[in-house]
């Protein structure tokens, strides 16, 4: 199923195009940084976990969990409604119930510009309305993804937390944040801000354990010569791997774009 949320950085491309470097057997699925959740809805596992630190974004996918006619309710009633004074009425108050919370952000996501996430320093969602006026032609499919959902452990939380519990034949997919840079300078410049040098390593050292506890690794990062050589030294394999990227706000910005590929395993 593809995945009900635009998430910059998703991984819809991998899916489409890598899709045969996922295992057919494994235990348990662990993605620490969830996203739109590209491949945890193209492998719809049968157990496992999913995180991310953006208690938001795990609201959304609690409530599709346990909540998806309601969460349908909502949206289609935002639908009924929408409108530039509307849209930005609604991404000005955030409700108190989470069910209102999560059709806020579903809405919010499916009409802002070009599918961003971005808050200012009071942490709120600041993303101008986008141009789409009709977003509800999926909605009946939530009871679908409520399906997919109930058999994974669903938590806010630190990455580290959530791949320590991977083990023996557990599969991990680690997609943490990143933009595509140009350059090593650009690379720093963005980069730093998304996911720090610190976290990068934090990554690579819960890996390194998770991969000697047996489990699967695969994990998409910047395809950057130090993070590369960082995780060849510790004996990963990576592949440079070509996607279109089309975040750019400018036709200039948009194009082909290489992303790095990791894995505990030999890549084909």
């Amino acid at each position: 199923m593809r995945p009900f949320l635009k998430w910059p950085g998703g991984k819809r491309w991998l899916i489409t195009n890598f899709k045969h470097i996922f295992p057919q057997k494994y235990n348990n699925y662990f993605e620490p940084f969830l996203g739109g959740g590209s491949a945890f809805f193209y492998l719809a596992p049968q157990h496992g976990m999913i995180s991310d630190i953006n208690v938001e974004l795990i609201n959304v996918y609690r409530v599709m969990a346990r909540n998806p006619v309601q969460l349908r309710e909502r949206l289609e009633a935002h639908q009924e409604q929408h409108s530039t004074e509307y849209y930005y009425d609604v991404r000005e108050h955030i409700p108190a119930d989470q069910v209102e919370r999560a059709a806020r952000f579903l809405y919010l996501n499916r009409t802002c510009f070009n599918g961003m996430y971005r808050v200012n320093q009071l942490g709120k969602f600041n993303v101008p309305i986008g141009t789409k006026q009709n977003f509800t032609d999926d909605v009946y499919r939530f009871e679908e993804y409520s399906q997919i959902l109930q058999n994974t452990y669903i938590r806010a939380q630190d990455f580290v937390n959530t791949i320590r519990l991977a083990n023996e034949g557990d599969l991990i997919f680690a997609d943490p944040p990143y933009t595509i840079a140009h350059n090593q300078n650009s690379f720093i410049k963005y980069n730093e801000k998304l996911f720090s040098w610190k976290d990068q390593k934090r990554l690579l050292s819960a890996l390194v354990k998770a991969r000697s506890r047996g489990a699967i690794i695969i994990a998409t990062n910047a395809n950057y010569p130090a993070l590369q050589h960082m995780y060849e030294e510790n004996n990963f394999y990576t592949q440079p791997v070509s996607r279109f990227s089309s975040i750019s706000g400018v036709n200039e910005g948009r194009g082909k774009q290489e992303e790095l590929l990791v894995a505990s395993f030999q890549i084909n």
